[in-house]
């Protein structure tokens, strides 16, 4: 199988993928969001709502962050109608998001690929015709592994992590802030290496 290569283009758009309002905030789901709101705090930036867009957005120099507040399931009109309009090419854009098959507390940047299920990827998909952008897969665990195996996804991902869990996805977090300066400057390969990196015990 061919090996699709990464462009190294500046990041231009941050997507977090979540569902908006309080009884979402702290779920599993809601792991995007977590980290474009931390990373508009490390940039200064202030979110505002954009009705037009059905989104919260904030803005540091050249760089748009952006929180769909559609729902999950519908997150790719906010997606498509800001790249549209700013005139944003899919290379340039990462999206956050939380991931099943990743364990919490491990943190994947990749280029391209499926959607896996994930119903927000899923519409991003269809609204921008491509799947040819970047993805910041933050993982959140799979209740198979957990210690209630029959749980279901749905009910899973909108329950908040234990705290075991909470912490190491902290931990990632923090390195994917750490890798954004490269993202910024589109030196990507660069940006994995931090994001990839186990840590040092």
């Amino acid at each position: 199988m061919a090996v699709h290569p990464h462009p190294n283009e500046a990041i231009l758009l941050v997507v977090g993928l979540g569902n908006p309002g309080n009884d979402y905030a702290t779920t599993r789901h809601n792991a995007g969001f977590w980290f474009v709101d931390a990373l508009a705090r490390d940039l200064g930036a202030q979110w505002i709502m954009e009705s037009r867009l059905q989104a919260q957005m904030a803005k540091a120099g050249n760089v748009r962050l952006l929180k769909p507040q559609t729902f999950m399931n519908r997150s790719g009109m906010s997606v498509a109608a800001l790249a549209n309009f700013y005139q944003i090419p899919a290379a340039q854009i990462l999206v956050s998001h939380d991931e099943l098959d990743l364990l919490a507390g491990e943190i994947k940047l990749k280029f391209s690929g499926g959607h896996a299920g994930h119903n927000g990827l899923r519409d991003i998909h269809a609204k921008l015709g491509t799947n040819e952008y970047w993805r910041l897969r933050i993982g959140i665990g799979h209740p198979r592994d957990s210690l209630t195996p029959q749980q279901q996804v749905a009910d899973w991902v909108l329950q908040r992590p234990r705290a075991e869990e909470q912490t190491p996805i902290d931990i990632a977090m923090d390195k994917a802030l750490k890798a954004w300066p490269h993202c910024a400057a589109g030196t990507m390969a660069d940006a994995m290496k931090i994001v990839h990196t186990k840590p040092t015990v």
